[in-house]
């Protein structure tokens, strides 16, 4: 007889902000920031914290950064099941349909512990590693979202010899190790954005200035450093070397995928292959590998972890897709009046590589140089009479149609929470090919 498990008692954001958390000194290299150089200098032996040592003892594995504590804020297990919301009666109700809705309440409280998570020893390294954590400026929290629709989808049933305090115990300790992969996972996108924004140059970023504007180019690579190394003491904290494994691999891809972008010749910047494989590099390997890491942490089998990571990867290249087409026709959606600081920068996406193969000429464009303003209106007035844009949406549609299948060759589930997670994340394939922002 399958029994159901009581609810948990609620625990509200703010006295979750208010729980022990002990913060550890990040550990940041100081590095020049000149034009050859890539910011994401970073050694990533840290992430492999000696388990032996007292701060890895079990009686303090539920303080290493938040972690692994344990939640009990709303989430309810059903056997065999996943997690379920559970709004206060004084939440407004929201639409379920909408994949952000259905974790909201797990976000609100992954944005605290965030916020939590980067203190720091210096308070101005602290406020420089909270800037794109304030409230109002986290941005869409895409990846967290697919992350914890992804942990629900693949809920496994408990072993039925198990007893309910066991079971209990083992799924909530599960889910507090899930929510860990999509805060890592976030720290991890937030380092890269505020590196980025040094080698771009960048003056805004989510709406408000850049952290490099406001504060300098040394102490936004140093916040950078501090939140990859903040992400991997909490990493090591899980215990998995196959997931420590995983997301070490992504921060070495996106070293690999900037230096590409720096370091490309004429010839590899017009190949389409090339891009694709830097695109991985710098944007889909972080979501399909913590995808992946949320299946095996999971105890999913190689078939389905393979799964998810097929979903995260092509929902990753659709996304950069769309933001590369995104950076041509901006919001006012006429071709060449959005903010075009890609090829401002030199910088080739697909709808100029898919413009080049309709107007051959385009490439001697680009081999001129696109650091001149001539050179860049006549590669918009080529783009402009190309299928660029248009064939650029297609092939973001293909990797969005090739991530939804990924969550239909799922293993069939009956919980009703598994399907509406899964047609969740179904529904946000079609969300990154309409968005315009």
């Amino acid at each position: 007889m399958v029994k159901k498990i009581p609810n948990p008692p609620i625990l509200s954001v703010s006295l979750a902000s208010q729980l022990e958390m002990p913060f550890y000194r990040g550990i940041s290299r100081f590095v020049r920031t000149g034009s050859n150089y890539c910011p994401w200098h970073f050694y990533l032996q840290h992430c492999y914290i000696n388990s032996s040592h007292p701060l890895s003892a079990s009686n303090h594995a539920s303080k290493v950064l938040g972690c692994r504590q344990n939640y009990s804020w709303g989430l309810r297990l059903l056997y065999g099941g996943g997690y379920r919301i559970n709004h206060s009666a004084t939440s407004t109700v929201e639409d379920q349909s909408d994949p952000f809705s259905l974790v909201a309440d797990e976000l609100s409280l992954l944005a605290t512990r965030l916020r939590s998570m980067v203190v720091a020893e210096v308070p101005k390294l602290g406020s420089a590693a909270e800037y794109f954590f304030r409230l109002g400026v986290e941005g869409k929290r895409f990846r967290p979202t697919v992350l914890l629709l992804m942990a629900t989808a693949l809920s496994m049933p408990v072993p039925i010899s198990s007893t309910n305090r066991v079971v209990d115990t083992l799924a909530m300790d599960l889910r507090t190790r899930q929510q860990c992969i999509a805060e890592i996972t976030e720290m991890i996108h937030v380092a890269s954005l505020l590196h980025d924004d040094v080698l771009d140059d960048a003056e805004t970023r989510r709406g408000v200035g850049s952290l490099n504007f406001l504060m300098g180019n040394k102490l936004a690579v140093l916040a950078g450093d501090f939140l990859l190394s903040r992400a991997c003491v909490a990493l090591a904290s899980l215990k998995n070397t196959e997931v420590v494994s995983l997301l070490a691999k992504v921060v070495e891809h996106l070293v690999t995928g900037e230096t590409m972008q720096m370091t490309t010749s004429s010839e590899k910047r017009c190949s389409m292959e090339y891009y694709m494989q830097k695109t991985f590099y710098k944007t889909a390997s972080l979501i399909s590998n913590s995808c992946k890491a949320i299946a095996l942490l999971a105890g999913q089998t190689a078939e389905v972890a393979t799964l998810a990571y097929d979903y995260g990867k092509n929902l990753g290249l659709a996304y950069q897709l769309i933001d590369d087409v995104l950076d041509f026709t901006g919001t006012s959606a006429s071709l060449g009046k959005g903010s075009l600081s890609d090829i401002s920068h030199g910088i080739v996406t697909a709808p100029i590589l898919f413009a080049m193969e309709e107007f051959p000429q385009l490439v001697e464009v680009v081999e001129r140089g696109l650091d001149d303003p001539t050179n860049v209106d006549l590669a918009l007035e080529y783009l402009g009479r190309s299928r660029g844009i248009q064939r650029a949406k297609e092939l973001a549609a293909k990797h969005a149609n090739l991530a939804s299948e990924a969550i239909d060759s799922l293993p069939e589930s009956d919980d009703n929470d598994v399907r509406k997670s899964r047609r969740a994340l179904s529904d946000l394939t079609q969300r990154v090919l309409t968005r315009t922002k």
